[in-house]
């Protein structure tokens, strides 16, 4: 029925229930059935379309099948009524096995001892032409029978109406069905309709099916295309409810769980030339290898007829359940390795000879069957149907016909018209059956409406050869689908193989089964990529591309310090204090700890000088031991002299204590040490100082200076200033002592192990005591060094002073500035320095002229004046 059809049917309702407001009420007419209320007599008042099948039963059970492609187009000129609407097109094999399927299952049923035993069921199947005008028609149909004039005694509303139907194959035109005959509490029970939107109980509360809806498949698409790894994708689509509900669902899975879709087309098969041309193009010049169609295989072969064209590179087709299945279409060779969501294989018993068993005669009776018959073979039943075609002769043999009728090996969408059919059945048997005695008695008489077959099928739970059968809340089956791989076959044939299974009875994360003997695209055994960017390997970071979608990235190497040990990782993290990363920033190890260890070669030489010293002091001690009597040891305070020397050895030798690994105990020491140590050194040489000085002082008349500072004072003087230093050590240690630490932050990509002064005041009062000490020995040196006498050691006192000073002048700028181990380094080499300077200077002159000059080492020569 056309919209204008449908107007005017409004029309009519509206004027006569005018009329019946006006007028004494005699007739009234609803949706085209006049009912005289006098006679009770019921008149179609337009030309019924009659069914494609039908039989008389008890209960009548209706079908819709898309038998024809489309509807005839009628020009109205508003001047004579109308033809009734017909159906145009090739006949679509497929569908008519459909509407076969349904009466092969109500003729078992009719046959059976346990269904319905004694109750016969009818059925009136239409073919909707893929058309929703003539779908609303059927509906219309549906719910007012087809006899022109009938008499009841009841209410002429129920006579000829069917308690429930089945079908369509289609979502769109399931949605205006339903719409019409659930107005009177008529079930639909669909095979093929899966919009998600005839979930909603709200708008269809009549409406059932016997395949899970889009909803279900969405997901179970979406789990596929993740599984594999998928994240860059294409997506076309059928401009129609199954396709657009269908994609919408997909579409929005494929955004929580972070796919991107590259363009997203949809069309429908009866667009331009241009817009089937467009999408196909926009297919051609995309990036992504992943194409997942949502589409009805009417639009699938126009747009893969168009691809064929001009084939594309190869791309990974995922096909939901509308076209993956069908296998008029593996023709296409470009599509081979094509995955998919199939509704389940299964096996009817009987069914493929039923389909065969066609008889001229029951052709002839029918025409549809006569249609297919003729399109089949190719010759005409009718001798003067069309002009030079071959007359069928009876001859003609179906069971050599190879086409979607003949086809059962891959029973899918068939089992869904049967699971149907013996839903509704149960529906029935449940109102009108009781068991009594291990026995079934029916009631074929009882008055049954559709509103109690409506309820009964809400609690139908059975099953049909091995298949379960029963329905949510929302009318939807359990979901189970078969996901199924086009495969090329030895002989080069594409053949519909199972890879695998989706369980939605299953726990969570359980419910998807793939398995490994899957053949992709081109033949290859690997699975195809398809991603906007190539993973981002550990060690580097995502950085999103401006204006794209999240999965177009670049990958940015981690910062210094961090890593990422993840691929694809949206950020890099800093490695624990104590650690650093790899070459490849990909993970963390334990910094390489660093100090001066006696294994390197700057320690070695080091260590080797102070040995040096040490000897030198030692061997310079026995040289004046052997000369302690000769006029240059005795002049030159050999006592003092001798407390030098050991204090010498002991500043050569504390600078071993610096390198090694520190520990509690070496930290102290060696500060301490080197402190004490050099005050030690610096009273020895600052008593000399004053020795010489005093000395002179004495050879003036009437001054007796000397006996004020001999050898007793000097003892008293060296052993208080060196006191003072023991004093500030100790204070030094007991307050805050150094320690060893784990220095983090001068180097960030290892650990410099080190003794930390504790208390800085107490470190810089050591070496400020020290500083002082030698300050004022070099000045009182510098005062001295005139003095007349040919072994004055005012002289190399203030050399070795201002060698001294000069060095740790120096040593301070440097032991800041100094990083690591190079710290201890400076200060050893400060140590060294000094002391080389003290023994040199003062030792190294006498030592000369005692070993090779001892015509000097004589009293004569001791006290000639210049």
């Amino acid at each position: 029925m056309t919209l204008f059809e449908v107007i005017i049917v409004v029309l009519v309702v509206s004027l006569d229930g005018l009329k019946q407001r006006i007028e004494p009420l005699e007739t009234l007419t609803v949706a085209g059935v006049s009912t005289e209320i006098s006679s009770m007599k019921c008149t179609l008042q337009s030309t019924p379309h009659l069914p494609a099948f039908s039989i008389n039963g008890d209960f009548v059970i209706g079908g819709v099948f898309s038998l024809h492609y489309k509807q005839l187009t009628v020009s109205y000129n508003y001047t004579t009524k109308p033809e009734p609407s017909r159906c145009t097109g090739s006949l679509i094999a497929r569908e008519l096995r459909f509407s076969r399927t349904m009466i092969f299952a109500i003729e078992e049923i009719n046959n059976s001892t346990e269904l319905l035993p004694g109750i016969k069921l009818g059925y009136q199947i239409y073919d909707s032409c893929t058309s929703v005008p003539m779908a609303m028609h059927v509906a219309f149909q549906l719910t007012n029978g087809h006899d022109p004039v009938f008499y009841k005694d009841s209410n002429c509303s129920q006579s000829g109406v069917v308690l429930a139907a089945i079908g369509d194959s289609a979502s769109t035109p399931s949605i205006s069905i339903t719409r019409i005959i659930g107005s009177f509490n008529i079930p639909l029970v669909s095979h093929f309709a899966t919009c998600v939107c005839l979930s909603n109980k709200q708008q269809f509360p009549t409406f059932f099916r016997t395949l899970p809806s889009d909803q279900y498949q969405a997901d179970v698409l979406i789990k596929l295309v993740k599984h594999f790894g998928w994240s860059w994708i294409g997506a076309v689509y059928s401009d129609s409810d199954y396709g657009n509900y269908g994609m919408g669902s997909f579409l929005a899975a494929a955004q929580r769980e972070g796919i991107c879709v590259e363009y997203s087309e949809s069309f429908f098969w009866t667009d331009p030339h241009s817009k089937i041309w467009r999408v196909a193009n926009v297919i051609r010049r995309s990036t992504a290898k992943v194409v997942v169609a949502y589409i009805a295989p009417s639009e699938v072969r126009v747009l893969f007829e168009e691809l064929a064209r001009e084939p594309p590179t190869p791309r990974q087709w995922i096909g939901s359940e509308g076209w993956i299945i069908d296998l008029d279409l593996m023709g296409f060779s470009f599509c081979a390795g094509a995955i998919g969501v199939g509704i389940q294989q299964s096996i009817i018993p009987g069914l493929r000879d039923f389909l065969l068993d066609l008889s001229p005669t029951e052709v002839a009776a029918s025409s549809v069957l006569t249609e297919f018959w003729e399109e089949a073979f190719n010759c005409t039943l009718t001798e003067s149907a069309i002009p030079h075609k071959k007359v069928c002769d009876g001859t003609e043999d179906i069971r050599t016909l190879k086409n979607q009728y003949t086809e059962t090996s891959q029973l899918r969408v068939t089992n869904m018209v049967y699971k149907a059919v013996y839903a509704i059945a149960h529906a029935i048997h449940n109102e009108v059956c009781q068991e009594t005695n291990l026995t079934t008695h029916c009631d074929k008489h009882i008055r049954l409406e559709s509103k109690q077959v409506l309820s009964a099928l809400k609690s139908v739970n059975f099953s049909q050869n091995g298949y379960p059968v029963s329905f949510d809340a929302n009318g939807d089956p359990v979901t189970f689908y078969e996901l199924v791989n086009w495969q090329k076959s030895e002989s080069g044939a594409i053949e519909l193989v199972t890879v695998g299974y989706y369980d939605g009875s299953l726990p969570k994360g359980q419910e998807l089964h793939i398995n490994k003997n899957i053949t992709w695209v081109e033949g290859r055994t690997q699975v195809p990529e398809s991603v906007c960017t190539q993973s981002c390997p550990p060690g580097t970071r995502k950085v999103l591309q401006k204006r794209k979608p999240i999965c177009c990235y670049d990958c940015i190497p981690c910062p210094e310090g961090e890593i990422s040990n993840t691929t694809d990782s949206p950020d890099c993290f800093l490695c624990p204090g104590e650690f650093w990363p790899n070459a490849e920033r990909d993970a963390c190890f334990p910094k390489p700890v660093e100090f001066l260890s006696f294994d390197e070669v700057l320690a070695i030489i080091l260590a080797t000088f102070s040995v040096l010293g040490a000897c030198l002091a030692i061997i310079t001690s026995i040289i004046f031991f052997c000369h302690r009597t000769t006029p240059i040891v005795r002049a030159n305070n050999s006592e003092l002299s001798f407390l030098l020397l050991f204090s010498l050895t002991l500043c050569f030798l504390c600078s071993l204590t610096f390198i090694g690994a520190p520990s509690k105990w070496s930290c102290i020491l060696r500060h301490t040490a080197f402190g004490i140590t050099f005050v030690l050194c610096i009273s020895c040489v600052l008593g000399k100082t004053v020795v010489v000085i005093m000395a002179f002082k004495a050879t003036l008349p009437g001054c007796n200076a000397m006996k004020w500072f001999g050898p007793p004072q000097q003892r008293m003087t060296v052993m208080s200033l060196t006191f003072v230093q023991v004093l500030i050590c100790t204070v030094w240690l007991l307050l805050s002592p150094p320690f060893p630490i784990k220095n983090l932050s001068i180097y960030k990509e290892k650990i410099i192990l080190e003794c930390a002064l504790g208390s800085t005041v107490g470190f810089w009062a050591v070496l400020g005591y020290i500083g002082l000490l030698a300050v004022f020995c070099f000045v009182l040196a510098v005062l001295a060094r005139k003095l007349p006498d040919n072994f004055n050691e005012a002289k190399m006192i203030t050399f070795s002073m201002l060698i001294f000073c000069a060095v740790w002048l120096t040593f301070i700028p440097a032991y800041v500035s100094s990083p690591g181990k190079f710290t201890v380094a400076v200060e050893i080499f400060a140590i060294l320095a000094s002391s080389f300077g003290l023994i040199l200077c003062i030792f190294a002159p006498k030592c000369f002229i005692i070993l090779f000059q001892p015509e000097k080492n004589s009293k004569k020569c001791l006290m000639n004046k210049n």
